[in-house]
C-alpha cells in the first residue's frame, strides 16, 4: 500500500486548505474569461467588483463539458486560438445563463459545479470519522493522502485477520474517500491488506456511498460568497452521523471472508496466456499506460505466481510503484475488480474475448456536477 502522508501531516494540510477555500454562487452571466497564451483567468463580477482566478485542469474540463464543447476542441482553441475560446465560453455563458457553484482555493477556481452541490469537505469529515475508528478495537490508519481531487483513509483491523494460504495472511479494512470538487460520492469501501507484501486491495463489493447532492440555494443575487449557516450545520450533523455509523459497520467478519473465498479460488485458476499476453490484455481492458504494464509484468514474474490470484497481487504490488498516490488507489480497486471478475469467469478467457472485455466494467471518470 502506497504511503502518503502522516495523519499530523494531514491535519495540518486540511485546516490550511480550510482558511484558503472559497465558494462562490454564480450566475454564469456574472463570468468572464480570459486566456492568454494558455493562461485562463475566469473573472467573477460581485457588486461591480471584479475578482479574478486562475483556472485548474479539472475547472476547464467541467466548463468544457457543462457547455458542451468537446474537450479536445476546447484544448485547442486552448493552446492554439484563445480569443476564440473565449468568444465560446463567454457567449455560451451568457446565451444559456445558469447558476453554478465556484469552489475556490488559493486564488484558483478548482472546480465548476452545480448549485445543488452539497459541500462535504474533508476536514468536517475527518472530524466525524476519526474519533469512530479511534474506537475501534484494532483500527489503524494505515495510509493517508490529500490530493487535488481527493481524501482518502485506509483503515486496517488488525484483529480481523485469516490466511489466503499456509503463511498468506490478510488483514480486513476499509478506504473512506471523498471529492470536494465532484469527482465522485463519499465512499467507504472495504479493504483487503495482505501482510507478506503490504499490498492493499479493495473490494468492488459491498461498497457504501454517501451522495453530494443538496437543496438548491435560492438567491436573487447574480453572484455571491457562501458562508456557513445554522441550517447547512443541522444537515451536516445529520448526515455525518450516518456516515459515522456506516464506518462502524465497515468492517464486517462475514463479508471479509467471502474475500477470502475468493482470493483462495483465484489461486487455483491459472493464467490462460502466458504473462505478457495476459498482462496485455488486463492492461487493454483497464487502461494502463506503458509504465504500468511493465511495472505489472515485473511483480508477476517476481510473484512466480502464474494464476488469477497471482495477477491480482502483480497489479496491487504495483500500486506501490507509482508515483500518484490517486492512481495507486486506482490500481488497488482494479485488483478487486479483477478479483470480482474471477469469481464468476476467468478474467482473461481465451475462447470468447469480445465476450469478456464487454464484462469489464469500465473505471468511471465522471466529471459530472
Amino acid at each position: 500500500m502506497k504511503q502518503g502522508k502522516t495523519l499530523v501531516e494531514l491535519g495540518k494540510e486540511l485546516e490550511r486548505q480550510r482558511n484558503a477555500r472559497k465558494d462562490f454562487i454564480a450566475d454564469t452571466r456574472s463570468l468572464e474569461m480570459v486566456t492568454d497564451k494558455a493562461k485562463t483567468k475566469l473573472a467573477l463580477y460581485l457588486d461591480d467588483d471584479a475578482k479574478n482566478f486562475d483556472v485548474s485542469e479539472l475547472a476547464h474540463q467541467q466548463i468544457a463539458a457543462r457547455l458542451q464543447i468537446p474537450f479536445r476542441y476546447y484544448q485547442k482553441m486552448r493552446q492554439e486560438e484563445a480569443p476564440l475560446l473565449d468568444e465560446n465560453v463567454n457567449t455560451w455563458f451568457t446565451r444559456t445563463p445558469e447558476k453554478r457553484m465556484l469552489r475556490v482555493m488559493d486564488g484558483r477556481v478548482r472546480a465548476f459545479l452545480s448549485d445543488r452541490y452539497r459541500r462535504l469537505d474533508h476536514m468536517e469529515l475527518c472530524s466525524a470519522v476519526l474519533p469512530v475508528i479511534k474506537e475501534m478495537k484494532g483500527a489503524e490508519i494505515e495510509s493517508c493522502e490529500v490530493t487535488e481531487s481527493h481524501l482518502y483513509l485506509k483503515v486496517i483491523n488488525k484483529k480481523l485477520k485469516a490466511e489466503v494460504s499456509v503463511g498468506d495472511v490478510v488483514q480486513a479494512g476499509f478506504v473512506i474517500s471523498n471529492s470536494e470538487v465532484g469527482l465522485g460520492s463519499l465512499k467507504v469501501e472495504p479493504l483487503i491488506y495482505r501482510l507478506v507484501c503490504k499490498n492493499g486491495l479493495i473490494v468492488k463489493d459491498y461498497a457504501q456511498k454517501r451522495y453530494h447532492v443538496g437543496r438548491q440555494v435560492e438567491s436573487e443575487e447574480s453572484a455571491y460568497e457562501i458562508y456557513s449557516d445554522e441550517t447547512l450545520a443541522q444537515d451536516d450533523k445529520a448526515f455525518f452521523m450516518k456516515v459515522q455509523d456506516t464506518v462502524r459497520c465497515a468492517v464486517d467478519e462475514a463479508k471479509f471472508m467471502l474475500t477470502v473465498d475468493k482470493m483462495r479460488a483465484a489461486m487455483n485458476i491459472p493464467l490462460e496466456h502466458d504473462p505478457v499476453q495476459s498482462v496485455e490484455l488486463l492492461a487493454d481492458k483497464f487502461m494502463l499506460n506503458q509504465n504500468e504494464r511493465g511495472d505489472v509484468l515485473r511483480q508477476l514474474f517476481m510473484g512466480r505466481d502464474n494464476s488469477q490470484y497471482g495477477l491480482v497481487n502483480a497489479v496491487t504490488a504495483a500500486s506501490q510503484i507509482t508515483e500518484s498516490y490517486e492512481r495507486a488507489t486506482e490500481l488497488e480497486r482494479i485488483g478487486g475488480e479483477i478479483l470480482a471478475m474471477t469469481a464468476s469467469r476467468n478474467l482473461l478467457a481465451a475462447n470468447e474475448p469480445e465476450t469478456a472485455i464487454k464484462n469489464v466494467t469500465p473505471i468511471r471518470r465522471s466529471l459530472r456536477a
